[in-house]
């Protein structure tokens, strides 16, 4: 039985760690890289970069039925090249790349585009949004949301009954009590303990979290 074809978006560390999730899941054959950061001939991994993202159209036509894998960290970035991808090759459709060693409980909906890395633990009843990244070793208990292009660091974790929105980001350790909400676009620092809901466009962090300033959706 032949492979479905995937092309990468991206050539960051991000994106070395999607190619050792499609090599070790096996669902998929890489066909190259797609960054206009990178030349033509050169390679990440042993891949080829194949052009930049506006040669797309020409590149899926040589490979018909191949889907893309936006393979960027940044969550608000990774919607822009989303909607630029979709505006070139309206038809295209995107790949996830979940890791073997993931665990991922009974009736979770996982959305188009996510990434969920080695050792991530995903349990029942939760939502994960389009274009999510749940990081390594990251966990999410039960009936919690991902909404859409969020992310969550290596070692976050949720208790149940967490929301975390749109574009938002949990960084590395950072731990959200049970029946949290986390408002869209809003950033919790590394090692956080968030014991209070959070809203939207702000960074927050410490233990207990607080809210220390406030961001823009695009602030990196």
């Amino acid at each position: 039985m032949s492979k479905e074809k995937v092309i990468i978006i991206g050539s960051s560390g991000h994106s070395k760690v999607i190619i050792d999730i499609f090599e070790k899941e096996g669902t998929y054959q890489i066909i190259g890289i797609v960054d206009f950061n990178r030349s033509i001939g050169e390679s990440v991994l042993g891949y080829p970069v194949l052009g930049p993202d506006n040669a797309l159209p020409e590149i899926t036509k040589s490979f018909p039925g191949c889907k893309v894998f936006i393979a960027i960290g940044q969550n608000w970035l990774r919607q822009k090249v989303m909607k630029n991808i979709l505006s070139i090759i309206p038809e295209i459709k995107f790949a996830s790349a979940i890791h073997p060693s993931a665990q991922i409980g009974k009736s979770v909906r996982l959305g188009s585009g996510v990434a969920v890395m080695a050792g991530a633990i995903i349990n029942s009843d939760t939502s994960i949004g389009d274009f999510t990244i749940i990081n390594t070793n990251a966990s999410i208990d039960h009936e919690s949301i991902m909404e859409d292009f969020s992310s969550l660091a290596p070692n976050a974790t949720l208790g149940g009954n967490v929301i975390i929105g749109a574009f938002s980001s949990v960084s590395i350790n950072a731990t959200i009590i049970q029946g949290i909400t986390i408002g869209s676009n809003t950033v919790i620092g590394a090692s956080a303990l968030v014991t209070k809901n959070i809203g939207e466009n702000v960074v927050a962090y410490g233990i207990p979290a607080i809210i220390k300033r406030t961001r823009k959706p695009e602030d990196k």
